[in-house]
């Protein structure tokens, strides 16, 4: 049966690749892609096509990347409720074109202080829940608004949030992947307080097409607009929500959100092949990717080629080494000392690539834990050159279940994401930031901006990263084909206390990878696995300083779009 089934699986996934070919496109690659977006002016990427133009009609008017960014996220607030929203966590990095300077944004909410590691041990629980009030914690998505704000920003807020204001008065079509999803949350959080009210239509999901409103959104931003990040912090949102999570058995307090702040911190980077790949310190996974990438320099992938058994069985050998450390060490730094310098070094590489056979798949690499979630990523560009890349999320998908009463959005549940094992970096404690999954990227060439891009998706981002990274280099892809290729997820088994996998883990491949490399990967003793919605959504954009313009790439796998002017 066992075989039966592993040869169906070869089957369908070598007729996808067929399928997935565009051989009749005249440039390029022969795989399903389109051109780039390319503008001189300003250029907005999303997952929404109504958010890019939020965005865009931003820059239009006189608003520069980062007011474009917060616009754009807005809306997405609304508009793909599955995946984020002001009930989340915040990431950024932001390249001021007159410093020429990178700055790093790390706007995730720490837990609630009257909760403690005891409270989960009373209960012999061994994992925190995912849904409810116990897994909330503190939104930092309106500090990181403001703070981008605050040191870069133009416009006044309320102009910029006011486009979202409108459409979640008078209404907006639902996109076909929002209601796929908002069909599958609906019978998870139908039953929860508020869901129905917030996000349901007459009892039923919305449907594509359908127009969806969400006055109390509408409210909720109005206020935030006109009091600042103090209008989420504190007053009416403040008291709103400690008093709904105290009523559900919750911890979290006016009092955690009043003291709450987002944290500026310098983004980090490693160099591939000549191009300065950045991205954030932990408490996000980001560093995972830089590992990976320094790992994989030491081999030739470019001779390997695109989709070889070779590509993605190096591939994913590193990927093993780097998810070994992020299950170890990647955590709060202000609660551990994070060794993220040695970590992401040429020398340490060095050493961790001898561990990998070259025709053979390992057993025995701690792996990381962390496969739930979904995101939202945009970035933006502007006519002065400044550019924004900015992650947004929730947490397995819309978030914890909890939504306030008359506010307009679900907290998020990332909080599960402690650990409650005594002595782990990432235990559980009070007012500390659980391990993030979600990071924003970027990539330098000779100190000037080349590629601002992030790929949403949980613990697919950093083997996505470093994928994007090495279609860009490596295999000389434009930027459209670099996210439209096909991808690699390596997910592993591990014991419940995250020790040694128990087996290599299994590789998901999309569709687009031919059978001659799936066999020859067998061989080598990976097991192969078919999978659909777990390989990211990318958005990007890069500068082509000769021709003075912006190139803007948004994927097939989301509802998106890249637009300039």
């Amino acid at each position: 049966m066992r075989s039966y089934l592993l040869y169906f699986l070869i089957i369908t996934v070598n007729l996808s690749f067929d399928y997935n070919y565009g051989q009749d496109r005249i440039t390029g690659k022969n795989f399903s892609t389109r051109s780039e977006v390319i503008s001189q002016n300003g250029m907005v990427a999303t997952s929404h096509p109504l958010a890019t133009q939020i965005g865009l009609d931003i820059l239009k008017t006189g608003g520069n990347a980062i007011d474009a960014a917060i616009a754009a996220n807005a809306a997405l607030g609304l508009m793909e409720p599955t995946g984020n929203g002001i009930g989340g966590d915040l990431f950024a990095i932001v390249w001021v074109e007159k410093e020429k300077k990178l700055y790093g944004l790390n706007a995730s909410g720490r837990s609630p202080r009257n909760l403690t590691l005891d409270y989960f041990k009373s209960r012999k629980l061994k994992t925190i829940p995912s849904y409810g009030p116990l897994p909330v914690s503190v939104p930092g998505c309106v500090d990181g608004w403001f703070s981008l704000h605050k040191k870069f920003g133009t416009k006044p807020m309320i102009e910029i949030l006011m486009p979202t204001v409108e459409y979640a008065e008078s209404g907006f079509p639902v996109t076909e992947l929002v209601a796929y999803y908002m069909s599958s949350a609906s019978k998870r959080f139908k039953n929860y307080p508020n869901f129905e009210e917030t996000y349901m239509i007459n009892g039923k999901a919305p449907v594509k097409g359908q127009i969806f409103k969400n006055p109390d959104l509408a409210n909720t931003l109005k206020i935030i607009g006109k009091e600042g990040r103090n209008g989420f912090y504190k007053g009416i949102v403040a008291k709103t929500i400690s008093k709904f999570l105290k009523d559900q058995g919750g911890f979290l307090d006016e009092e955690d959100l009043q003291n709450h702040k987002s944290e500026w911190v310098n983004p980090v980077s490693t160099n591939y092949r000549g191009y300065d790949v950045w991205e954030l310190p932990p408490n996000g996974q980001g560093i995972a990717a830089l590992q990976i990438l320094n790992i994989l320099e030491g081999f030739d992938i470019q001779k390997m080629g695109f989709g070889s058994a070779e590509h993605i069985h190096h591939f994913v050998e590193a990927k093993k080494i780097a998810y070994a450390d992020r299950a170890k060490y990647y955590a709060d730094p202000d609660f551990n000392k994070i060794p993220t310098k040695y970590l992401i070094s040429k020398e340490y590489a060095e050493k961790r690539r001898k561990e990998i056979d070259t025709l053979k798949s390992s057993k025995s690499v701690t792996p990381g834990k962390l496969e739930n979630g979904d995101t939202i990523y945009l970035t933006t560009s502007d006519q002065e050159g400044n550019m924004v890349s900015l992650i947004q999320s929730n947490y397995r998908g819309m978030g914890s279940g909890m939504v306030p009463p008359g506010l307009g959005f679900m907290l998020q549940d990332r909080g599960e994401l402690f650990s409650l094992e005594e002595g782990h970096f990432n235990v559980y404690e009070p007012k500390k930031r659980p391990f993030h999954t979600i990071i924003p990227a970027f990539i330098t060439k000779d100190g000037c901006p080349w590629v601002s891009f992030g790929l949403m998706g949980g613990a697919m981002q950093p083997q996505g990263h470093a994928q994007i990274v090495m279609n860009l280099i490596d295999f000389k892809m434009n930027l459209q084909e670099a996210g439209d290729a096909p991808r690699i997820r390596h997910s592993s088994n591990e014991q419940p206390t995250g020790g040694k996998m128990l087996d290599g883990g299994k590789i998901y491949l999309e569709s687009g990878f031919n059978y001659e490399s799936i066999r020859k990967l067998m061989k080598f003793g990976h097991e192969i696995g078919f999978d659909l919605g777990s390989f990211g959504g990318y958005q990007a954009i890069q500068v082509d300083k000769k021709n003075k313009v912006f190139y803007g790439a948004s994927e097939s796998r989301k509802d998106g779009n890249a637009a300039g002017y």
